[in-house]
């Protein structure tokens, strides 16, 4: 599978957000990053080149802060000149159909004021309804979405488990169940390279996989138990 990461910021230098998730990134040939502001500066998008790109992978990304319940402008313009009918949609538009489509989105304030009541009074889920519809439209599979609510207040563990959820998002099956995100990560960790770390990160490491995998067996075992109760 390969992931095309849309990205739109129009100051992605000075965030630190992007920037965290950026370093984030695997750097590996079936992810591409694409910055659009980057890309294009002067606003004059290459609708060849996007379609080649979205062509070329089976799960697109959009990536940017929220701006005024929605996207940055960029990735507005993007939707309006590369989703062209007779492409995305319309009679023999169905080059996105069965493609997964998912959003990472940069929120400035906490995840309990998006809700009836709320300072903003409206979810998530209903504000990125725009979002979902144009996936529905052509013909793309809509993927849960990463919010990531006040980057800048985040500890170091949350940080760490937002790169974990991070990379599931770009790489890993869709709506994975607990047992398969358990072996996702298992995965990874038995993938890192330990020369490249210090001694005591290499402890964490081995500690992880070791404490994965018995948890692991505890719930099997459990679960025998609860089968045989009922």
């Amino acid at each position: 599978m390969k992931t095309l990461v849309i990205i739109s910021h129009p100051d992605i230098i000075n965030s630190s957000s992007q920037q965290f998730l950026m370093h984030a990134c695997p750097v590996e040939d079936d992810v591409t990053i694409h910055h659009l502001e980057g890309t294009y500066p002067d606003g004059k998008i290459d609708i060849a080149k996007e379609h080649a790109l979205l062509r070329q992978h089976d799960r697109i990304i959009f990536q940017f802060p929220f701006y005024w319940y929605s996207s940055p402008a960029m990735l507005k313009q993007w939707q309006d000149d590369v989703l062209t009918d007779g492409f995305a949609m319309g009679k023999n538009g169905d080059v996105l159909n069965g493609k997964e489509f998912g959003l990472i989105f940069v929120v400035g304030i906490r995840e309990q004021e998006y809700q009836a009541g709320g300072r903003e009074q409206f979810s998530i889920s209903e504000l990125m309804r725009p979002f979902q519809a144009m996936a529905h439209k052509t013909g793309m599979i809509y993927m849960k979405p990463l919010p990531i609510y006040q980057f800048g207040y985040m500890t170091d563990e949350e940080k760490l488990d937002l790169i974990i959820q991070y990379h599931q998002m770009l790489k890993a099956e869709k709506n994975l169940t607990l047992l398969a995100k358990e072996k996702w990560v298992l995965d990874q960790l038995r993938k890192t390279d330990k020369n490249t770390l210090q001694p005591k990160d290499v402890h964490i490491v081995d500690h992880a996989i070791e404490r994965i995998e018995e948890n692991r067996e505890t719930m099997d075992e459990l679960k025998i138990v609860l089968d045989e109760m009922y």
